[in-house]
Formats: C-alpha cells, structure tokens, sequence
C-alpha cells in the first residue's frame, strides 16, 4: 500500500471506520466490560467487527484501544495487561485490515484531570500516554489517532507523547457540544489553531455531537489551518427510547452531510458512537462519487485572528504591584498582617463589622475571610468581603474554596468579584461536607486547588478556561495554602511546586505550633518559595488545643504545648486564655525572621485576642499599652457567650 502520508499529503478522501462499542454492544457484550479487554478475551469477536467497516469500505480501521491507557484500565483490575492489549489489538485490526486498509492506533483521554484542573503533571500524563502509544506501534500501526479529547493539555501530552516515539502521522480529533465548543469552552477557531503548532498532521472532530454540528465546526476551522481536516460524528444525539439510548441518524442522512463536509474541506470522513458498517457503506459510495477539489483557504494573517486570543500588546496585564495594597506589600517583601474572621451564620453582618472596624483602627493590613471552613453553613464568604472592603474600608483576602461550585460556576464566581472589586484570594481545595453539619450534601471538586489557581491565572491574563478572550483581565492577587506540618510532606511539596508554577504570589500555612517543623518545610521549598505568611492560632483552653490537635486536618499541637495549656487551663479559664496567648506571641516572635507576614485567626471571632497577639510586634507594641484593661474585660464578656456553642 502507499505510504499513508503520501496519502494525507494529497487530495485524496479517505473513509474511516464507525463506532467499535455500538457494534460490540450489538453483538451481545454489555456496557460493564472492558471492551479492551476484548482484544484478549474474544478476538475473533474484535476481528469480526473489523471485517465487517472493510467489507463496508473503510480505508482506515481504529483499533479497539480508546480505552486502554494505565487509568483506565485500572478501573477493571487490568492495568497490568496495558501492553498485552494494546499489542493485540494493533494486530487484530492488522489481520483484518490486510492490504485493503490502514490501521490507526486509536489513543482516548486518560480518564483524569491533568494540570492545570487536576493533580497529574503535563510530564505525568505524557508517560501515560507513550505507555499506550508504544504498545501500539509494536503492534505495528501505520498512523495514530487521538480522539474525543476535550481538553487541549491533554492533546498536547497525547502528541507530545507520539512524537517522542516516532514520526507516524497523527490525527487529532477534539471533541465538542452542542454550542460548538469544547466542554472547557474552547472554541473550534482556538483549538485548530494550538494542534496546528503543536505539529498534528490532520485536525479534526469525533463524537459529542451528530453532523449538522461537526459541519458548522469545520466550517470554522478550515480558516484556521492549512492542515487536512477530519470528521467523524455520532449518529446524531442519542433519545431515550424505554429506559435505552438510541442514536437515530439513518445511513441515508449521514452519507448526505459527508457530501457536506467534503465541500467544506474535510479529507478523512467516519462515524462515531451510533454508527455502524451500514452508515459506513453509504459514506464511502459518497465519497467515491465526489470528485473533491482543492479547497481554498481564507487564512488570517494576523497570529490574534488565528488562536483567537487577544494579542500580546492587547492584553494589558495588571503588575502585581498595583493589585492591591496587599499585594503591593507582598510583591516589595514588606511584612503583611492579616486576621481571620469567619462570616457571620446568620444575613445580619453587623457584628462581624464592627470587630472588624477594631482591625482596621489598629492598622492590620487585611482581613481573611473563610469559605465555609469545616464546612459549615455561614453567609456567602464573597459577600461578607464586599460588605468588608464598602463598609469598613480595610482590604480582604477572600478565601475561595473548590468545594460547592462546578467549573462555570467558579468562573462566574470570580468574574463577578473582579467586577465587586476584590482583588486578594486564597485559593483552596475546601473541606469536604462530611466535616460538617450537613453530612448529606453534596461536593463538586470539578478541580482542585491548583486547577483552581490556574484557572485564576489565566484570567489575570484576560483568558477563560477555554483560552478564549474575556476583554479586560482580572487584577487578582493569588494566595494558595499550605501545610507545613502534612503526613505526606513528599506529596504536600510536590503540589505547592505545581501552585506556583500555575501562578501562586504567596501562601498561607495552617496554624504553626511547631516552629522547627516550619523551618524544616521552608528549607525543603527554597528552590520555589514564594512569600510564606504563617498562621497562628491564640488557644484559650486545654480544651481548645485538644480540639485543634484531633479534630482539625493539617493541625499539629506539640506535646510541650499541650502541657502547658493543661496545666494552665487547670488554674481556671482565665489562666488558660493568657498562656495561649503567652504561647501565640512567642510563636510569632519566634518565625518572624523566617516569614513575610502572619495571619492570626480569631477564636470564636473574638478579634481581640488576634490584636493581642500583634503587640509582640514592634508595630503593635504601643498601641496595645494604654487600652490592655478595657480589651480584656470586653475580650471576656465576648467570649462567654460564644465559646460553648463554637467548641
């Protein structure tokens, strides 16, 4: 047969096969399977499907490989079998293929979220991906295909991961919604153009969406590339028919709108999902009938009209400088102070104002404020921030967790507070809502928190999670958590290395009782540090450190801690709540040298215990001298009738 890039590299059309999964369901094999596995357990069941598109007149056959990467594969207790069944099935698709037809190494997405919305690395994933790509060139394919990819990182790891293998012809297939984007909102015009740089060799469409919609796609990307274009489309979205799913595009139907995307400059032509040797049969009478010509492209000159981004000198990044005063702080390594102060349970704020006017009059830089920590039901963190920064006038750190919200969520989310005016976050994964008083609702997680990080990222740089444009940036300041005192240390470093590559300015620890243990972790992120501001918790009782040594992920109370605060909580609760504040202000004068700001959490939103802890700093010192007395006996009222119902 002719060198298949002999092939890509003319005009000619070429048919591939349909949907492997609607036959093999057909044939009697039920949806719990690994039709994987198949290539191992039934091959002349895999062949016979094979046989069956190259009787029908497909040019080129996929293996039965869209899932046979390491994750995947993993779900049925098979990840150990990865070469064997991607070896055979390479060799089955061979057999049937003879010299009638090509055989592509069909490659899906891993099945997990990579960076920058997941844990796995862009070096992780591409492993992966060569793991699977390597078996099927030793079965001897001709060509490869990456299909149903939804996120553009991903591809980029797939042909990464082939090319580092070897110089077979790559086809890269994204796959999109009805809206005509990706599920992450990339649109055609985006995507053409980043897998013609990233040197796929055909670009194209499969699954998702039937034809009319693949058409209205390739539409779009013909003017965004000089590469062959490709299309394979469901038979139209599947109707629940009696509790099953059917795909109810006719053969008829489908050969009509290959004619369609020929003239629209398609070259490779198949079906996906729904689609079987029938549909296949009458989209190769199609093509054999046409008499293709040579498509002129309407290319845009300029690189902006072709990704589809705004260009370098378009995009007016705001320096992190001029964010906030906060971040103004933290980019010039002035020291910052901060307070956290949860949101109220309740709609009426007023409270939680006026301790925080004490905040503002004492000349703390900011306030945190929490996103539903430990998962409990409190006012929107979001809107207590915007009441903070109007009413009050001192800046906030808004906590924003991952937890409650998908990804467009998170997106509305954060466009709208740009719009509110806030400019600092702390970017967290969140607790989940077992934690909580409400075991039974639900966590979304769609990311974690360094997904969430690039995502903020990106729109500092005026792009969605798409990479499309969204006009003016956001001038976010963005803090990420960290704690020094994980069981996993090896996994806690290696994700605030990811935090910072994806965009992190500075991070927050959990409360610090154990200061060489924070010497130990910040000697261990020298190679990435960003501006560390530590968190220091003021106990107030025996009971209080018992609760935060036990019950609080992240937390670690040393024993000589614990013994101090037992013996002194035995002398009464007024005994207690000095030496925790005895042992707060020691810890901070301890880690000052070592940190570039601290925030201090307010037990029982009490922020006069966190101002009491600020005057071991020279800064607070003076002013805490002549109001000591009043403090105290207004800090004690204040917590009686809080701390039974907080602990």
């Amino acid at each position: 047969m002719e060198d298949i890039r002999n092939i890509i590299e003319s005009d000619e059309v070429l048919v591939f096969d349909g949907a492997m999964g609607t036959m093999l369901y057909s044939k009697g094999v039920y949806i719990n399977r690994s039709y994987d596995e198949l290539n191992l357990t039934s091959p002349d069941l895999v062949r016979e499907v094979h046989s069956e598109y190259v009787r029908a007149g497909a040019d080129i056959l996929e293996t039965n490989t869209y899932g046979a990467s390491a994750h995947k594969l993993q779900q049925y207790g098979l990840e150990g079998s990865l070469r064997l069944i991607n070896v055979a099935a390479a060799r089955l698709a061979r057999e049937a293929a003879g010299e009638h037809a090509y055989v592509a190494g069909a490659i899906g997405p891993l099945g997990l979220r990579i960076e920058p919305y997941g844990p796995t690395s862009f070096e992780e994933a591409k492993e992966m991906f060569k793991e699977q790509a390597g078996a099927l060139l030793e079965g001897g394919v001709d060509l490869f295909i990456l299909e149903t990819f939804s996120d553009i990182s991903q591809m980029r790891q797939a042909i990464r991961a082939v090319q580092e293998l070897c110089d077979l012809p790559i086809i890269a297939q994204m796959t999109i919604h009805t809206d005509g984007n990706t599920s992450f909102g990339t649109t055609p015009e985006v995507f053409t153009a980043r897998l013609d740089e990233w040197g796929a060799d055909v670009i194209g469409l499969n699954c998702g969406v039937g034809p009319a919609i693949v058409l209205s796609a390739i539409e779009k990307m013909r003017n965004a590339t000089r590469k062959k274009l490709s299309a394979q489309p469901n038979a139209g979205l599947p109707r629940d028919v009696q509790g099953r799913q059917f795909y109810m595009c006719s053969p008829e139907y489908m050969a009509k709108y290959a004619k369609r995307l020929i003239q629209s400059g398609a070259k490779f032509i198949g079906g996906c999902c729904g689609t079987t040797p029938a549909h296949i049969k009458l989209l190769s009478d199609a093509v054999r009938a046409s008499s293709p010509r040579k498509q002129k492209n309407i290319f845009p000159t300029s690189t902006a009209a072709r990704t589809g981004e705004l260009a370098p000198s378009d995009i007016q990044v705001v320096p992190p400088e001029e964010r906030s005063n906060w971040s103004r702080k933290i980019t010039r390594g002035e020291f910052v102070t901060t307070v956290e102060v949860l949101p109220p349970k309740g709609c009426d704020a007023a409270k939680t104002l006026d301790a925080i006017r004490l905040l503002k009059e004492a000349g703390v830089d900011g306030v945190n404020i929490p996103d539903g920590p430990r998962a409990q039901s409190r006012m929107s963190a979001q809107a207590t921030a915007v009441l903070v920064e109007r009413e009050i006038g001192i800046e906030s750190v808004l906590h924003y967790c991952c937890r409650d919200r998908n990804l467009l969520g998170m997106m509305s989310d954060l466009l709208g507070a740009a719009a509110l005016g806030l400019r600092n976050l702390l970017l967290i994964t969140g607790d989940p809502p077992k934690m909580g008083p409400y075991p039974e609702s639900t966590a979304v997680f769609d990311i974690d928190s360094i997904g969430l990080t690039n995502m903020v990222n990106k729109l500092n740089h005026g792009l969605d999670l798409g990479n499309n444009p969204i006009g003016k940036p956001t001038s976010f300041c963005i803090g990420v958590g960290v704690n020094p005192g994980a069981i996993n240390m090896d996994e806690e470093i290696k994700r605030f290395e990811y935090k910072v590559e994806a965009g992190a300015q500075y991070a927050i620890t959990q409360p610090v009782f154990d200061t060489e243990q924070l010497r130990d972790f910040l000697h261990r992120i020298e190679h990435v540090k960003i501006p560390i501001v530590a968190g220091i918790w003021p106990l107030v009782s025996y009971r209080n450190a018992e609760f935060l040594h036990n019950e609080v992920p992240g937390v670690r109370v040393t024993p000589s801690i614990m013994e101090r605060m037992r013996k002194a909580s035995e002398q009464g609760k007024e005994a207690g709540r000095e030496e925790g504040l005895q042992i707060a202000r020691e810890l901070l004068i301890d880690v000052r040298d070592l940190i570039q700001g601290v925030q201090v959490s307010a037990p029982f939103n009490n922020v006069r215990y966190a101002l009491d802890v600020f005057s071991a700093l020279d800064e607070f010192a003076g002013q805490k001298e002549g109001e000591s007395k009043k403090v105290k006996g207004k800090r004690d009222k204040d917590e009686e009738s809080a701390i039974t119902a907080s602990l």
